[in-house]
């Protein structure tokens, strides 16, 4: 008896993802509910779980392959029991050498194809006999060599000269790239899907950016006086994102503008704060939401994002979890950056820019004096918010983090 492994049904956002992996290959044994495939769409992965025990019997949608809600793309044999591994189909003619028996690079297919070598004449010297391009280059040398040593022809009687005619025009050769390393991969669902957002944020927002800096030397002092305290109530690490989240919601309250969107012809002002937070993924960036963030305490926020970060790592995020928010807050100083220009997450009007905390000189009183300083920038979209807005937020967000009791007071 079989059974049919279907993709399961996704949201209304997502139209069709691409087969990732197949975690099973046919012949291997399955438990029910043990995960089969993922399948990779623009916002999130997938996991295709096994509906009962069995045997993976085929596979009807292989790695790479476009599939869409409920599509069969594997049967499960549930009456099988596990066998031996399945041996690899027979390489294709070009695939086959003579000489090692062994499997072909694609590089060295691709040459081979190029030069009109015959497989049966290279030798694999890869590890299992793969044959590599460094070996067709071989085979391609000397065919050179013996042509160039072969005798040249008997001359012919010297003909009649015909009228000279112009040299046809050259195309310069193409640059080769042999010896030189080269990798071509395709673009993943999501990397696709973040170039296709960013390039459209650039195209139909009139994006602008403002910059400030602040003096962090409050918040470092509040969070050194409190950081064992806090963690040891709330099992979570005080770090600065609770900070800029608070002071950013206090901020949107003070400028709705920033906090809206445009919608056709319409803006519509959001009444709630959903904070998106940009964290670093194996897959690319992705910008979970902090729901409500003006009803969390900063320990709710810390949990939170420490909660997102290992679900981003584990592609484990859901799509509910990366969908919509108002607001956004990127932090590049985790990576190194001292400034950048961070670009708006549509259909957001403004996105915020943390960077790298470095001592500098300030003056103080009439006194140079060192201090804890960090560059902020606000990207934002011209078209619904000014430039007095705009300066008047960021100038906001400075005020708070330089007298963090205001944070938590909300003044």
């Amino acid at each position: 008896m079989t059974t049919d492994i279907k993709v399961p049904s996704f949201p209304e956002s997502v139209a069709d993802g691409t087969i990732a992996a197949w975690r099973k290959q046919p012949g291997e044994a399955v438990k029910q509910g043990e995960i089969v495939a993922d399948i990779e769409t623009d916002k999130v992965v997938f996991e295709v779980p096994a509906a009962e025990s069995g045997v993976l019997a085929e596979i009807l949608a292989p790695v790479g392959a476009t599939v869409v809600a409920a599509q069969v793309i594997g049967r499960l044999d549930a009456a099988a029991r596990a066998a031996a591994p399945v041996a690899a189909a027979a390489p294709a003619a070009s695939e086959r050498v003579a000489a090692s028996g062994g499997a072909v690079m694609p590089a060295a297919k691709k040459l081979m194809a190029e030069r009109g070598v015959d497989p049966g004449q290279v030798t694999g010297s890869g590890r299992g006999g793969r044959v590599t391009k460094e070996d067709v280059l071989k085979v391609v040398e000397s065919k050179t060599v013996a042509l160039a040593a072969k005798p040249a022809p008997a001359e012919k009687p010297a003909a009649v000269p015909a009228p000279a005619r112009p040299a046809p025009a050259v195309s310069p050769p193409p640059v080769s790239t042999e010896g030189r390393s080269e990798k071509r991969v395709p673009m993943t669902r999501l990397r696709a899907r973040i170039a296709e957002r960013l390039v459209e944020a650039q195209r139909t927002a009139a994006m602008l950016t403002t910059f400030n800096e602040v003096n962090m030397a409050p918040v470092m002092a509040l969070r050194d006086r409190y950081r064992e305290r806090f963690e040891q109530q709330h099992g979570v690490r005080l770090g600065f994102m609770s900070f800029f989240v608070k002071a950013a919601v206090e901020a949107l309250r003070r400028f709705p503008e920033v906090n809206a969107s445009i919608d056709g012809n319409d803006i519509v002002y959001h009444g709630f704060y959903d904070i998106g937070i940009a964290v670093s993924s194996p897959r690319g960036l992705v910008v979970p939401i902090l729901r409500d963030a003006d009803q969390m305490d900063m320990a709710t926020i810390e949990a939170r994002i420490k909660d997102y970060g290992k679900k981003a790592q584990d592609g484990k995020l859901t799509i509910e979890e990366i969908t919509g928010g108002t607001f956004s807050i990127t932090n590049g100083g985790v990576f190194g950056s001292l400034m950048s220009t961070p670009i708006l997450n549509p259909p957001q009007s403004a996105i915020l820019g943390m960077h790298k905390i470095e001592d500098r000189a300030m003056v103080e009183g009439g006194q140079i004096v060192a201090r804890p300083m960090m560059y902020l920038a606000l990207s934002y979209d011209h078209r619904i918010i000014d430039g007095r807005e705009a300066v008047q937020f960021l100038v906001t967000i400075k005020e708070m983090l330089e007298d963090p009791a205001r944070v938590l007071m909300g003044v």
